[in-house]
This record gives C-alpha cells, sequence and structure tokens, in this order.
C-alpha cells in the first residue's frame, strides 16, 4: 500500500471524529500495558525494588506498573496529570472499594458537610461510567501503601512522607516529536522529592529497525505529521537526563514483543496508546483503521494472532 501523508490532507470537515476516552482506558489497561511488563520487570530486579522501595510514578495510568512494585513489597505512588480514566481504573486495580456482604456496590456517602458523591475511598467520587473518577480534586487516594494522585508531581509532596527512593517514568519516549516537553517538566518537579542519590528511571523506543510497531504506526498515517509518530533517537533519554540535571548511571534494553489475539484486538490495542490520534483528527476512524490494518497484515500469523518484536531502552540516572 502506498502510506497516507497526513500533512496532504485538508482538514476534516465533519464533526471531530466521537472517541469514547473510557473505552480507551479500558483497552489500554486490558489489551496494551501488559506490552511493557518486561520492561517493568527489568528495571524493578536491576533496581532491587523491594520493601526498602519508596517509589514515585510519574504518569502512572492505569497502574500496573506500580502493582507490579506494590507486590514486590514498596511503598508506592503515582501520580498521573491528564488521564483521569486511566487514574479511575488504576484505583480499580489498586484501591478497590470495599463491598458489603452482599457483594453489592455501597454507592455515595455523604461528607462531612453532608454532600454526596463522596465514595468510601477518599479522593474518589462516583462519576457515572467510570468507577472510582474524581472531579476536580486533587486529594490523594491512599490505602496502605499505596497513594494516586491526580496532577502533577507536586500534589504527590507531603511533608509525612519521607523522601522518594526511586523515580520511574515508564511512559516511552520516542513515537511523538516533541513528547518529551511534559516529561521533563515532570521530571524537575519530582525530583526535589526524592533523596540524594536516588535512582530516575526513564524509558524509550528502541532502535527502528528493532521495533516493528514504530513501523506499522508509521504506515498507519501518524509520522508524516509533525505530531505524529517518529523514530526514535540514539540519545533521546541521555538529552532528556541533561535537561533535568541529572546524572545518567547506566542504561539497558529489554525486548518487549507486541502479541494480540487477532487484528481487532491489536488495533484497539494501538489506538489506546494514542499515538494516531493526529491521523485519525487529520483524517477519520475508519481510514485509520483500515491503514493500520493493512500495517499490521505481514505480522499476522497463520492461527490469526498478531506478532510483532520491539525493544524498549531505560536509563538509570541519579538525582544529584
Amino acid at each position: 500500500m502506498t502510506p497516507t501523508l497526513v500533512r496532504q490532507h485538508l482538514p476534516h470537515a465533519g464533526p471531530a471524529p466521537r472517541v469514547d476516552p473510557g473505552a480507551r482506558a479500558r483497552d489500554w489497561s486490558e489489551i496494551q500495558e501488559r506490552m511493557l511488563v518486561p520492561l517493568y520487570e527489568a528495571v524493578y530486579e536491576r533496581l532491587e525494588t523491594g520493601p526498602a522501595t519508596r517509589l514515585l510514578g510519574l504518569g502512572c495510568g492505569s497502574g500496573l506498573a506500580l502493582l507490579i512494585a506494590a507486590s514486590k513489597g514498596a511503598a508506592v505512588t503515582g501520580v498521573e496529570p491528564s488521564r483521569a480514566e486511566r487514574l479511575a481504573l488504576a484505583r480499580e486495580r489498586l484501591l478497590p472499594r470495599p463491598r458489603d456482604s452482599g457483594d453489592r456496590d455501597p454507592g455515595p456517602t455523604r461528607g462531612p458537610s453532608g454532600t454526596p458523591g463522596t465514595s468510601s475511598i477518599p479522593g474518589t467520587s462516583s462519576t457515572p461510567g467510570i468507577p472510582g473518577a474524581r472531579g476536580g480534586s486533587r486529594t490523594p487516594s491512599t490505602r496502605g501503601g499505596i497513594r494516586l494522585v491526580a496532577g502533577p508531581p507536586e500534589a504527590a509532596a507531603d511533608a509525612r512522607t519521607p523522601p522518594y527512593t526511586l523515580i520511574t517514568a515508564f511512559e516511552p519516549v520516542g513515537p511523538l516529536a516533541g513528547g518529551d516537553e511534559g516529561l521533563v517538566d515532570m521530571l524537575r518537579a519530582a525530583v526535589p522529592l526524592a533523596e540524594r542519590g536516588a535512582p530516575v528511571v526513564v524509558t524509550g523506543w528502541g532502535p527502528p529497525e528493532r521495533c516493528a510497531t514504530t513501523t506499522v504506526l508509521r504506515r498507519a498515517g501518524g509520522p508524516r505529521d509533525p505530531d505524529g509518530p517518529r523514530a526514535a533517537r540514539r540519545d533521546d533519554l541521555e538529552e532528556i537526563a541533561a535537561r533535568t540535571g541529572l546524572r545518567p548511571d547506566g542504561s539497558g534494553r529489554v525486548a518487549c514483543p507486541f502479541g494480540y489475539a487477532d487484528l481487532a484486538s491489536a488495533r484497539r490495542g494501538l489506538l489506546s496508546t494514542g499515538l494516531l490520534d493526529a491521523a485519525v483528527a487529520a483524517t477519520d476512524q475508519e481510514r485509520i483503521d483500515k491503514e493500520l490494518t493493512e500495517a499490521l497484515h505481514p505480522y499476522r500469523r497463520e492461527d490469526g494472532t498478531v506478532w510483532m518484536p520491539n525493544v524498549f531502552r531505560y536509563l538509570v540516572a541519579r538525582v544529584p
């Protein structure tokens, strides 16, 4: 096929594409997020994450990386500044609502002021359609050694909490041109919350020749848009460390193949990343679905499953 050049499309004249953020977040949580588990495990093993670890996860999303760290005994705090739907799913995973003996959802309770909408977990509300979603409040949800915060890292600051011993940023750098600006801002805000010498981990896509998914995303239409997917650069992570005043202290590469039960699951998983949103906005969902299906075809196996080999990088830097 001839790849669509997104920048050559005229602006879409029809209504903006209707994307269900809750459905996208659930696709991320149920299909796509697990593809990065080998990366999470490699980082935690290298840094001996365990009961002595106080972890701050930046852009924690639906919380799978935090769940793995918590299972190793770490005290974890996750901050999510922009993806409320993913954070709601993190609350379902990490801070499940108590249920009564009949296993019924207790529903909203009333706070001290008598106003409805406060759930049994502090800092959450009963937003319809998104269990555990919050309104505008940034009050952390807390239980045991787990905290989830809607907002920037500063919102996780607590005079009663000791400095963090590990900061992670597991949202891979690379596919979006200029996509690391938000990460740099988060790191600059988070570093003062960690103890001196604490490791800070940033991650990124590997070289394009070793990331089949990068090729698929580019063929599906995103990369020709200035804000669409691009190839990872060799020193992306080191540049981010330099810009945030961190001292590099080692790196690694991890194989993270993306495997799906069928083409439909692959499309849903890749769309849930948000890396093709610009292409969808420039054209339409149906066209991108078609191009994504064609781009995935070389990676479809005889049994109908889809398998794409990928390599991701991580950099360990230290708080000065």
